[in-house]
């Protein structure tokens, strides 16, 4: 269902005021660390493998299977929520950041490449 116009035109200036007033945050360059799907999902992974081990060291009075099984959920938290350094590059023209090609852009990226096009008129 398309937005009426009064919606069309309070989104636009929701959109203009948050631009004109948090253009910081927009703009405010990145350390080239990020989160990684990866790392969340292995570590995701170890944390439930490792919940499993230590309900199973709890539920037959192996210790160390529990402390084992603990060990392994702390490193999973501590993979899924540890930024990679990333291969991103610094704008060289802030009004202009520079993108990756098509085939290794984010959602977000590609969201965005529209929405400028959008606004261009094409």
């Amino acid at each position: 269902m398309p937005l009426s116009e009064q919606e069309q035109r309070l989104l636009d200036e929701m959109e203009r005021h948050l631009m004109r007033n948090d253009a910081d945050v927009v703009s405010a360059p990145r350390d080239g660390r990020t989160l990684s799907y990866r790392n969340i999902v292995y570590g995701t992974v170890l944390v439930l493998l490792g919940l499993g081990g230590l309900i199973i060291g709890v539920s037959t009075d192996l210790i160390i299977i529990g402390v084992l099984g603990f060990v392994v959920m702390l490193g999973g938290v501590v993979l899924a929520v540890t930024p990679t350094k990333g291969v991103g590059r610094m704008p060289a023209d802030p009004e202009k950041p520079v993108r990756p090609g098509k085939s290794s852009s984010s959602f977000m990226d590609r969201m965005n490449d529209r929405w400028d096009k959008r606004q261009e008129g094409r």
